[in-house]
């Protein structure tokens, strides 16, 4: 049996999608046991909830603050002082580890690889630390000042990134970012109508702004020959207002709340409109669903624009009207730029990325396992 620990964080949706598909990918091999393990959450279940609903009025209510911010923890020596403050989260560490034994520790989160510092500084006995990046291009010091036993990271230029700030190449992995399974065992045919011939469906993932979100459904419904899906997640009042604003188009518009649906949707749709974080970034590529980025996060969500950018794979467009005219864009011509877009997400997309992951760091329990059996099989005195 082979036993292996996720440590995630609910800071930004993409550290918890993440190490779900990563749990989905280990569940699905033999003999191994997997749990999923949110120390903040365990430590301090209120502070945690406080701190998240202040880290989300800060990106969406003063993102210049949150840039400073995430710029001083990226560049300063003194920000790993600040992680020191976390002692009793790596004492609560240490116990899990103790109780819990795992093989192999992947973590989703950066700050987990701080504390394990910390641990083995104090001369506990650690497993090893795998260190999935959930951030493209742009990463955080914090992602690589800690050692690792090995990052994977989403693409080439995040890869070379790591290696350029002093990371071992021998130690960094370009698997992709994991995404749920239905990416990677999704049904061919499970794709949306030809654009120049069947209706244009685009996806709406609302995120913050109730009134922004409010405008930018007014001009996206304006259009009759659009089939608009918008997801609200659990705010019911913006849900009410979209179904009244919706109510003369209801037989190709849809109001959905929160939902699991979400690889589902992204893959029947021809476009999604969405901010910029990471899992749905890396969904829209994964489903081949061209991205109308409608907000970034300073610090943490523009490298995955710069990710879609770089690959002409999407495009960013911030008001209302200018949404609509993007979108329109890329069905002009018989949808010539969101061929160009979905030909592009192709060369991007790794939906095996949690699988790549999951085998990458059993077959090391392997070999681990193989060169300590070969040690204890030597006998003394023999090499």
């Amino acid at each position: 049996m082979r036993r292996i620990l996720i440590l995630s964080a609910s800071y930004g949706e993409g550290h918890n999608s993440a190490a779900r598909a990563l749990r989905a990918a280990f569940a699905a091999a033999p003999d191994v046991e997997v749990e999923i393990v949110d120390l903040f959450a365990q430590k301090a279940p209120r502070l945690d909830r406080l701190s998240r609903r202040a880290y989300l009025r800060v990106i969406n209510h003063a993102p210049g603050l949150w840039s400073s911010v995430y710029g001083w923890l990226d560049r300063s020596p003194r920000a790993p002082l600040l992680l020191r403050t976390l002692r009793g989260h790596a004492r609560l560490l240490a116990r899990i580890l103790a109780a819990r034994q795992p093989d192999a520790v992947v973590s989703t989160y950066p700050v987990y690889a701080w504390l394990f510092q910390q641990l083995r500084a104090a001369g506990h006995p650690l497993p090893p630390l795998h260190t999935v990046v959930t951030d493209a291009l742009t990463i955080n010091s914090l992602w690589y000042r800690a050692p690792s036993a090995g990052w994977f990271v989403t693409d080439a230029d995040s890869a070379a990134f790591l290696v350029r700030a002093g990371v071992p190449a021998a130690r960094v992995t370009v698997s992709g970012f994991p995404v749920a399974p239905a990416f990677a065992d999704r049904d061919p045919r499970t794709a949306p109508p030809d654009p120049g011939v069947g209706p244009r469906r685009i996806l709406y993932m609302i995120n913050s702004g109730r009134a922004r979100a409010l405008e930018i459904a007014r001009e996206l419904v304006a259009r009759p020959d659009w089939a608009i899906t918008f997801t609200a997640g659990r705010d019911v009042t913006l849900q009410a207002q979209l179904n009244e604003l919706t109510r003369h188009a209801a037989d190709r518009c849809t109001v959905l709340g929160w939902t699991d649906r979400i690889p589902e949707l992204l893959m029947t749709h021809h476009v999604v409109i969405s901010k910029a974080g990471g899992a749905t970034t890396q969904e829209s590529i994964n489903a081949l669903c061209p991205m109308i980025v409608n907000q970034i996060v300073p610090g943490q969500e523009e490298g995955n624009w710069e990710l879609l950018r770089r690959h002409s794979a999407g495009a960013f467009a911030e008001e209302p009207k200018a949404i609509r005219a993007t979108v329109e864009r890329a069905f002009a011509d018989d949808a010539l730029l969101w061929r160009s877009w979905r030909k592009n997400l192709r060369r991007l997309a790794r939906p095996d990325a949690a699988r790549t992951i999951a085998a990458q760091v059993l077959a090391e329990i392997a070999r681990e396992r193989s060169a300590k059996s070969e040690s204890l099989a030597t006998p003394l005195g023999h090499t």
